[in-house]
């Protein structure tokens, strides 16, 4: 064996394992297989053009090498990004541990206790802090929660409004200028018109449904909004506060002076700002809006037994299930960001958190008073953590300040501007006032007492925050450590055994990809640091986009959509642009076939386009004829086909070729979703099916880890023609020459963990890839093979096999009383997460196994499965008093006294003998979510609260 092999050590499958398999399958060979599932005339004829597999020793001097290019400076850059201190004991015990980073989103409550509580304490933490009544379980960052915000409250206008067509929002000068990008790329679509101005002359007339201001201001300055919020009240438009989260330890929160909604980052809760990303974006507001709030919220029920449980709320508002009714695409959320801060409150508390935001504001103030004592000009009457400077020659500044390795804001030639942060000292503080009286030519000065400061009363905050034990009990390393590993065990991880979620590729994280994003090289840099202080990162960025534009045959790449459905969205727009280039700009059909994913639909609608949906044949297959007559009759306004290769039934479809020229004869575009493009790489890609554009989940198919829910990284390729449309940022060009404005807050969106895929990609090669693509489709059917004899698999190839993933179909035992969410439950006993449940057929398990699981692990799931089968066919019909509907059993259930139950204890947990030497235990019993939605609780209350609701 050869130790220096990723791939040897990536792929589960030995070479032995793989010739029992393919037997078990039915062919002679792994290329049997390939040739008899992939249609030959999409095959590439020549393997992907790559540089050499990396061993991962060779891989992490490169990346050492790569990290030292980047320049370490010291930066009071802000623009809602700061260095940060995250404690040791949450970055070795969550960022660090894959029993944190490799989870699922939490959709099956009932193994997932643990995250759920950590989600739980970030939204106490989140409405705490801005005195909102409800928080979700994060978005992406502040730009596109700042858009969230903005179209929720477009879609929530009273009806004298939606009559009168008021499409008016106010947006205030102060706002970040990246959130403004952001808020223009969502706004257009959807024929928002926004206004610009001074938040202190605006008058709000009947034309506005909204607007937003930040707080405290873009140039530091903290605003009193409270008039400002009150005339907008008068003509019923609410407002959004885009809020520093750490300052509102000592500011009056926003729900306070009567903000709607309240929208920022919580980045500056330990989170490295990894050039961009990824943070956990907050998003608070009033419980009207719990039914229209976008992304996750984690609520409190009950299970079987009564006990408290946790479990995600309110789902019937996703779009997974409202599609092209949906007022948001949003499917993810960024769970491990949100986790790592909200263990941040946990572990500094209340007044940890108004410590650490004092040392900001008495050091800021202490540098502020430096300036006036050099007589430097500071703009800024009120402050939090940053401070507004006039200066003679703001490219002077500069120039001395980065000899010292310093960067600040340059405002403009005569402005700039300085936020201090929990890292820095008052020997900061001197070493900033140095730079600045040698660029105007002043002596030195030295402060060495840091002054207090003190807000005017109408701007401190008074109310309490955080008074939940959890913020008070766990402020010791021990403490913390062991309530980490608590929650931990709580929850079903990659750890522990395969997660086979179809569409959702959970394949191995690979320790040697996870390490470097520790490193302080890659995670103390500032999105909007000059591009020559980050060469190590442009190396990454660059190397990663050759990489995928080879992968995929196109011809350029955009990393900057932060999720996949972010990515479905951008792509979209690109193809808007490029459809308005040639004057054709009224195409806005898009034909999506009924068995997409539910974010393509809610994506198009998202982007503005209207749509319209293609049948499916028997086999499951898109009806050709079907699409044929929809393009025929919208020609002259098809805007785009949006298709997954192969389908979300685990297919590859014969007719791509034949669907796509269809779209492209008829003047459309082709987009072409990403989610499985584990069973393309290397074998064949988007290009030779025809598309013009696809997005890619970076963490499914290219091995960044799920993290409980995010973070998630969607990047579009598109073809030459769609290039030029690329977006760009405001403060660091990117993107194409006639880009789109911004679809996320950081130039190359969240580009810390864009090193996980690049150095997957360097660690495989162009053989690995090849090898991984192979083996998630041999893995597949050989789960094929083996459960079909005791089930029926809906769809198949034409050649009677699967892609990289099945349809597995229970809706037979529906007879005896058997849902398919009762074999999900009973998995748990059997140590496993259930496979995608009801997606994309109802009744249904979607199994994908990744490459990454051996045989023996694959046997154990199968002999799971096909000994559920044996329960169910044992089954006498109506029976609801066995093991499927009480599942899953519990610890407490099992070792309780009485034992009412016509099945034996062994039966329920230990049901085959490789549970005896692993058993993973769920926390709680079935969980009840109509309770729970009727009761909604989505913080940390006391139990009492919700018991007698």
């Amino acid at each position: 064996m050869r130790t220096d092999s990723f791939v040897l050590r990536h792929v589960g499958p030995s070479e032995s394992e793989v010739n029992e398999m393919v037997k078990t399958i039915g062919v002679s060979s792994v290329d049997e297989l390939i040739d008899k599932t992939i249609p030959a005339d999409i095959r590439l004829a020549q393997n992907l053009n790559l540089p050499k597999a990396m061993s991962e020793h060779e891989y992490m001097n490169h990346i050492q090498e790569l990290a030292t290019k980047n320049k370490l400076f010291k930066n009071y850059i802000g623009l809602g990004y700061h260095p940060t201190i995250l404690p040791g004991v949450i970055q070795r015990n969550i960022l660090e541990n894959p029993g944190w980073y490799t989870a699922y989103t939490p959709y099956q409550a009932e193994i997932a206790q643990g995250r759920l509580e950590a989600l739980l304490n970030f939204q106490t933490m989140v409405s705490d802090l801005t005195g909102m009544e409800l928080a979700n379980a994060s978005l992406l960052d502040e730009g596109t929660a700042a858009g969230e915000a903005m179209i929720m409250l477009l879609n929530t206008r009273s009806r004298a409004q939606k009559k009168a067509k008021v499409v008016k929002f106010f947006v205030s000068n102060e706002v970040l200028p990246q959130t403004i990008d952001v808020l223009k790329t969502r706004a257009t679509p959807l024929e928002i018109e926004l206004v610009f101005g001074d938040h202190t002359s605006f008058e709000f007339t009947e034309e506005f449904y909204g607007g937003i201001v930040q707080y405290p201001a873009k140039s530091g300055q903290i605003f009193d909004y409270t008039e400002f919020v009150e005339n907008a009240k008068k003509v019923d438009a609410k407002i959004v506060a885009a809020a520093d989260l750490l300052s509102l330890a000592l500011l009056t929160p926003p729900g306070e002076w009567g903000a709607d909604v309240v929208v920022g980052t919580t980045q500056r809760f330990g989170i490295p700002m990894g050039y961009g990303g990824p943070h956990a974006g907050y998003f608070a507001t009033k419980k009207t809006y719990k039914r229209t709030i976008p992304g996750r919220i984690i609520g409190i029920t009950k299970d079987k037994d009564g006990n408290r449980a946790l479990r995600m709320a309110l789902q019937t508002r996703e779009q997974h299930i409202k599609r092209e009714k949906a007022t948001s695409n949003i499917c993810t959320a960024q769970v491990l960001l949100a986790v790592m801060a909200g263990m941040y409150g946990v572990y500094h508390g209340p007044k940890g958190l108004s410590y650490i935001a004092t040392k900001i504001q008495n050091l800021t103030t202490t540098l502020n008073k430096g300036l006036a004592n050099l007589n430097i000009k500071q703009l800024n009457t009120l402050f939090f953590d940053t401070l507004l400077i006039e200066v003679s020659n703001a490219l002077k500044v500069k120039e001395i300040a980065e000899k010292k390795c310093i960067n600040f804001y340059y405002a403009s030639n005569s402005t700039i501007s300085i936020s201090i942060n929990e890292t820095n000292s008052i020997e900061d503080v001197n070493q900033i006032l140095e730079i600045l009286a040698e660029a105007e030519g002043k002596d030195k000065i030295s402060v060495n007492l840091i002054e207090d400061y003190s807000l005017p009363e109408n701007l401190t905050r008074t109310s309490t925050f955080m008074t939940n034990e959890v913020f008070e009990n766990y402020h010791s390393e021990t403490e913390l450590m062991r309530y980490i590993k608590k929650l931990e065990r709580k929850d079903l991880s990659l750890n522990h055994s395969m997660i086979s979620l179809g569409s959702c590729t959970m394949k191995l994280n690979a320790a040697t990809e996870m390490l470097p994003i520790s490193w302080p090289n890659w995670g103390v840099m500032h999105p909007f640091v000059p591009i020559d202080q980050a060469q190590g990162y442009q190396e990454v960025i660059k190397g990663l986009e050759d990489a995928l534009n080879e992968i995929t045959g196109f011809h350029a790449t955009s990393l900057q959509p932060n999720s996949g459905a972010s990515g479905e969205y951008t792509g979209l727009l690109v193809i808007k642009a490029y459809h308005k280039s040639k004057g054709e700009a009224h195409r806005n059909i898009c034909i999506i076939p009924a068995s997409a994913h539910g974010t393509n639909p809610a994506s198009a609608v998202m982007a503005g386009m209207k749509v319209v949906v293609t049948k499916s044949t028997a086999e499951g297959n898109i009806d050709v004829e079907d699409l044929r007559a929809k393009a025929e009759l919208h020609k002259d306004n098809l805007a785009a086909l949006m298709v997954t290769y192969p389908s979300t039934h685990g297919v590859f479809e014969s007719t791509i070729k034949e669907i796509t020229q269809i779209i492209h004869e008829r003047g459309g575009q082709v987009y072409m979703d990403g989610a499985n493009m584990n069973a393309q790489v290397g074998l064949t890609n988007p290009a030779t099916i025809g598309a013009d554009v696809c997005h890619l989940n970076l963490h499914k198919t290219f091995a960044i880890p799920h993290g409980g829910g995010g973070p998630g990284v969607g990047p579009i390729c598109v073809v030459e023609h769609l290039a030029p449309f690329l977006p760009s940022n405001p403060i660091i060009p990117t993107g194409g020459k006639s880009p789109i404005t911004a679809v996320s807050s950081a130039p190359w969106g969240s580009a810390l963990v864009l090193l996980i895929s690049y150095s997957y990609i360097k660690m495989l090669g162009t053989g690995g890839l090849k090898q991984a693509t192979i083996n998630a489709i041999l893995n597949a059917n050989y789960v094929k093979a083996r459960l079909e004899k005791e089930y029926s698999i809906l769809y198949t190839g034409e050649n009677g096999f699967a892609a990289h993933e099945m349809i597995v179909d229970f809706r037979e035992f529906k007879e005896k009383g058997i849902e398919v969410t009762d074999v999900a439950k009973r998995l748990m006993d059997y140590g496993y997460h259930a496979p995608t449940v009801s997606f994309p057929v109802a009744g249904t398990l979607m199994i994908e196994p990744t490459e990454s699981e051996n045989k023996a692990e694959l046997d154990r799931f199968c002999d799971a499965l096909i000994n559920i089968k044996a329960e169910i066919d044992a089954l006498k019909s109506g029976d609801t008093n066995c093991a499927l509907k009480n599942s899953p059993h519990t610890q407490e259930m099992l070792t309780a006294d009485e034992w009412n139950y016509p099945y034996t204890r062994q039966h329920a947990a230990f049901p085959l003998p490789y549970l005896k030497e692993n058993k993973f235990w769920p926390s709680v019993r079935r969980v009840d979510d109509a309770y729970g939605d009727r009761n909604l609780i989505c913080s940390c209350n006391p139990i009492e609260d919700y018991i007698d609701a």
